[in-house]
């Protein structure tokens, strides 16, 4: 699908995208490490996270194309969607799925994942 993407200007269910997907980066959905933090600290962490690999890899989060995000809570959805919503780059709000699922580790309240162009 990504090469497709490319090849054909598109991406995020068919807009049309400014971003080139032929060496996308994929952080393998990281998780926060104070695991006693509550579902905001626990975003704030993984999203600190998603900056420095962005950033290593060559591009940042105004190129993120999708994000998935799991809560082990969805009632705390709108916790975690504060922080996110403070965090992204305005104008680039990427496409999202966000979901209620149990975590490798029951201390654990978010992970996210995301793709991004470089």
């Amino acid at each position: 699908m990504l090469r497709y993407a490319a090849r054909h200007g598109i991406c995020c269910a068919s807009r049309r995208c400014p971003h080139t997907v032929s060496d996308p980066a994929y952080p393998a959905g990281p998780t926060a490490d104070d695991t006693k933090a509550d579902v905001k600290g626990q975003t704030k962490q993984i999203l600190d996270k998603i900056d420095k690999f962005l950033k290593d890899a060559g591009t940042d989060k105004s190129k993120i194309l999708s994000a998935n995000i799991w809560l082990t809570d969805i009632g705390t959805w709108s916790q975690m969607n504060e922080v996110w919503d403070a965090w992204v780059a305005p104008g680039s709000t990427p496409a999202r799925a966000t979901v209620e699922a149990k975590l490798a580790n029951p201390a654990l309240k978010v992970e996210i994942m995301v793709q991004a162009a470089k």
